[in-house]
């Protein structure tokens, strides 16, 4: 005799894949952007610590993500949609690529002493870290969306020239 889910569970996983199959990868651009941007900011106020900027990046990650789910939850009750448990969920979890961004240049920088860089050059990978993920995140963005190969090189073309502006700001900043 076979079973067949039915109930919350099928409904659940379903939910689930359709939600997957929905992903939107834009809050991880707009992450690795504001990596990026910490990075540079850090290295402007001179010598930084590496904990400090670990924890600075995860941070900064973790309140814009948190300022993102507000601002989408507040966008919902305006549009007079109820809150419920489920929708508040599925809202941090839409957001949570803005955390993940901030996760690979932070590891950059923690791994940097094994590398023996120095701040200057810890602040060069982490930039380039999150310049990377960047573009990353704009591909997995339009491959999840079933672009065509031209339009996930467009995208990445875009993102690389987004990415290499912020890197030419640290290079006029003189770091």
């Amino acid at each position: 005799m076979s079973r067949t889910r039915t109930g919350p569970t099928t409904a659940s996983s379903a939910h689930r894949a359709e939600h997957r199959a929905r992903a939107d990868y834009t809050g991880g651009v707009y992450g690795s952007m504001l990596a990026a941007s910490v990075v540079i900011g850090a290295g402007s106020l001179g010598s930084f610590p590496r904990t400090e900027l670990v924890v600075l990046l995860l941070l900064t990650g973790v309140v814009f993500w948190i300022a993102h789910v507000h601002a989408h939850l507040f966008g919902a009750r305006l549009a007079q949609r109820a809150l419920d448990r489920r929708v508040v969920l599925d809202v941090c979890r839409d957001e949570w690529p803005i955390v993940n961004a901030a996760v690979p240049p932070a590891a950059a920088v923690a791994v940097s002493p094994l590398l023996s860089l120095d701040v200057r050059g810890t602040l060069w990978l982490a930039l380039c870290v999150a310049v990377a993920g960047q573009v990353g995140w704009s591909v997995a963005a339009a491959r999840s969306a079933g672009a065509s190969r031209r339009l996930v090189a467009a995208t990445a073309s875009v993102n690389l020239v987004l990415g290499l502006l912020i890197i030419s700001f640290k290079i006029v900043l003189k770091h």
